[in-house]
């Protein structure tokens, strides 16, 4: 614990330093330092759960962080995060959630996951489309300024619309299959990686649960599984956010505006939700972007309602 309480001051007073230097260095200086700081977590951490952002990370830790709740009677307002519920109890593993995109630029290494080729990673996935869309809102009414800086979004307060997002923004699909594409090539090179779809997960929800937490060598109980599943569940979810039960978190999990279902962290989670945005024409549009750049062993090619083979398989990396 105190490596990683070092680790965040060290962070926090570079990103306050910086306010001195010029504007063209200051977003290079900060995305260092939270590099730093994630490189040092992961190489520490006894799995990596990583995603793209808007891919359900955070459903996904509420399910992994009941289960712990549960074995080990912690508090229910106590989320994941790298190492916190390990300090609380031995047994936990140290678990990394991640996008990666802090650690591609602070290692020098891009589009080589050369970090992770020994550590057991949980790779979690969701059709380019709904991430993007679900990132708009995320940028538009979620995001603080500095955040959309650091990351190349549209500036803050610009006049984006749904479409321009998704199909020519690069925080849009352009960035969403870049991130799949670059994981697709580097599994092979993987000693352990279990790949989750956000649309599996949905149909899904207690198998795949069950499937993660027996790849984190937890021998979870059905009664487990089945609680944890049921806490997290999407009507749930929203109360909890609107209750602030998960204070210890900070913002990340309160509405942007109070009274805007679409500020929300727990927004929608429909599968295929992307369609209800766009006219015909323009989800052909989308629809033939992915299809010309997307790596088609994630199954995104496919209905995406449909279970896909297991892309680990098709790439011959363990799967469990």
């Amino acid at each position: 614990m105190l490596d990683r309480l070092v680790n965040r001051v060290i962070r926090e007073v570079v990103v306050r330093v910086s306010i001195l230097a010029p504007a063209s260095r200051r977003r290079e200086i900060r995305r260092n330092a939270r590099g730093r700081e994630d490189t040092l977590n992961l190489l520490k951490s006894d799995y990596a759960v990583v995603s793209h952002g808007k891919s359900g990370r955070t459903w996904l830790n509420v399910m992994l962080s009941r289960f712990f709740q549960l074995r080990y009677h912690l508090p229910e307002q106590m989320l994941l995060s790298f190492d916190n519920m390990h300090d609380k109890n031995g047994q936990i593993p140290k678990i990394l959630f991640t996008h990666d995109n802090y650690i591609r630029d602070y290692t020098g290494q891009g589009a080589t996951k050369a970090t992770y080729y020994t550590k057991p990673t949980v790779l979690l996935v969701r059709h380019p489309a709904d991430v993007a869309v679900s990132q708009y809102f995320q940028w538009r009414y979620r995001m603080m300024p500095h955040k959309k800086a650091l990351n190349e979004y549209p500036a803050h307060g610009a006049e984006v619309s749904i479409f321009d997002f998704v199909l020519k923004e690069d925080a849009g699909l352009a960035r969403a299959i870049r991130f799949m594409n670059e994981w697709a090539k580097e599994m092979p090179r993987m000693q352990q990686v279990l790949v989750v779809r956000y649309e599996d997960l949905r149909v899904n929800t207690k198998g795949e649960l069950h499937r993660i937490l027996t790849f984190m060598k937890q021998n979870p109980s059905d009664e487990e599984v089945a609680k944890s599943v049921e806490f997290a569940a999407f009507e749930n979810m929203k109360k909890l956010e609107e209750k602030r039960v998960f204070w210890l978190t900070g913002k990340k999990m309160l509405p942007g505006q109070k009274g805007n279902p679409d500020s929300y962290k727990t927004r929608r989670a429909k599968v295929g939700g992307y369609q209800d945005y766009f006219d015909d024409a323009q989800v052909q549009q989308i629809k033939d972007y992915i299809s010309a750049r997307l790596d088609p062993v994630f199954g995104y090619d496919k209905d995406v309602a449909k279970p896909a083979t297991d892309p680990a398989q098709a790439k011959g990396v363990a799967a469990s």
